[in-house]
């Protein structure tokens, strides 16, 4: 019997945030504690997500490390990219463990995140003992022991996991690599944009930060170089579709030698083979968002186009699940040694 774990999530009202506390409230390992919120402080948060009413009605309280350190075990920080990165150095030094789910922590090289994102990373000694948290490519034994998790974005995860078997097994052009990359709304957050606007994106379907501008290239290219271990450059171009939620990547790559579609499933299942929330579909089922909506799983479908020996892979997730608070919590449970499916158990949502 594991003992229960006491967690706190910062930012607990904006769509990850509130998606952990959904996940978390019914983890049977877990006690949810503390939601943090800045902008909401002294609502309950059912108050501010109705829907909770007589199942979560926890406080929201302000930020002040001193009230929650010594009764918390594990913080999740569910808030924007550069904001309070000294939260994690104050928890790390009072022996706390962190899952961050912004970008703060992700990229290897504080120039690079900097150049990027424009923040300074407030600590280079936590970012060179930060892990990567995806256990899929890995990295299962050092987000066992870590104390600071930095949780991957939501289109790194679909690109990266759509094609670490290829890369890894020295299987494909590295120079061919294009991903065409849809995202719902909700990965935008939930602060008010003119351009996520229901007016706006409804009716619509638009590509955005064309050229190689997007912030998940740099992680993408990080942790696929790492896999090929030589250095990779893709081509990302994201898209905006009118739904609520879910990532539907097709990516495009050369093979350097012909492969049937067999030797391509079982390239994967290999890979895979120990994965808890990889499926793999093969080519004549139709890959969507839907039959990944409020679960963990990465579905991915595979294609081979003889004519223009052309691979096609296409990875589908739910952004805030797999692509963020899903995946936290699949973190959690491997750094506390419970089975990785722990209170991940949900069936899509369907129709």
């Amino acid at each position: 019997m594991h003992k229960s774990i006491a967690v706190g999530v910062i930012g607990a009202t904006g769509y990850t945030g509130i998606e952990l506390v959904r996940i978390l409230s019914l983890h049977p390992n877990v006690e949810l504690k503390y939601l943090i919120s800045e902008s909401y402080s002294t609502y309950t948060i059912n108050n501010i997500y109705p829907h909770l009413t007589n199942v979560i009605e926890l406080e929201l309280i302000k930020l002040d490390i001193s009230q929650i350190i010594d009764t918390i075990d594990l913080v999740f920080l569910a808030l924007p990219h550069g904001k309070y990165p000294e939260i994690a150095k104050e928890l790390i030094d009072k022996g706390k463990r962190i899952i961050d789910l912004s970008a703060n922590w992700r990229l290897r090289d504080a120039k690079v995140f900097q150049k990027w994102y424009l923040e300074e990373i407030i600590s280079t000694t936590l970012l060179d003992s930060a892990i990567y948290g995806l256990p899929e490519i890995g990295n299962y034994a050092a987000i066992q022991t870590t104390n600071l998790l930095a949780n991957p974005g939501c289109y790194s995860t679909a690109s990266i996991l759509g094609l670490a078997p290829l890369v890894s097994g020295n299987l494909i052009d590295l120079n061919s690599i294009i991903i065409d990359a849809k995202s719902g709304v909700s990965g935008a957050g939930r602060s008010l944009q003119l351009q996520t606007n229901y007016c706006e994106v409804n009716e619509s379907f638009a590509a955005y930060q064309i050229g190689g501008v997007h912030r998940h290239i740099p992680e993408i290219e990080q942790e696929l170089s790492r896999l090929a271990k030589t250095p990779i450059l893709v081509h990302f171009t994201p898209h905006l579709v009118p739904m609520a939620r879910g990532i539907l990547a097709t990516i495009y790559v050369k093979p350097i030698e012909k492969l049937t579609s067999l030797d391509l499933y079982h390239c994967y299942t290999a890979y895979y083979a120990n994965s808890k929330f990889i499926r793999l579909n093969n080519s004549h089922k139709r890959p969507q968002t839907k039959q990944v909506r409020g679960t963990n799983y990465c579905d991915i479908n595979l294609y081979l186009d003889e004519r223009t020996n052309q691979i096609i892979i296409i990875a589908v997730i739910d952004n805030l699940l797999k692509g963020a608070a899903g995946q936290a919590v699949q973190n959690l449970n491997i750094m506390y040694s419970l089975p990785e499916e722990t209170g991940l158990n949900h069936i899509a949502i369907y129709p």
